[in-house]
C-alpha cells in the first residue's frame, strides 16, 4: 500500500503505478528528486491532490 510518505522512486518501480502518475501529469519517473521526495511532497510541488493520486495508486496495486 502506498502512503503519503512513500518515496516516489518506490512508486516508479511499479510500471502500472507509474501510469497513474502520468494520468495526473506527473513526470516523476525521470526526476532526480524521485529518490528523495515522497508522494506527498511531489504532489504538493505540482499542486495536486495527494489523496486522489494515492487512491489511484492503491487501486492499481490492489489489482496486482
Amino acid at each position: 500500500m502506498y502512503t503519503k510518505d512513500t518515496k516516489l522512486s518506490e512508486v516508479a518501480a511499479n510500471p502500472k503505478a507509474a501510469e497513474a502518475f502520468r494520468k495526473h501529469g506527473l513526470g516523476c519517473m525521470g526526476c532526480m528528486l524521485a529518490n528523495f521526495e515522497t508522494v506527498a511532497e511531489g504532489c504538493m510541488a505540482h499542486g495536486l491532490d495527494v489523496d486522489e493520486i494515492l487512491k489511484d495508486l492503491n487501486e492499481i496495486e490492489a489489482q496486482d
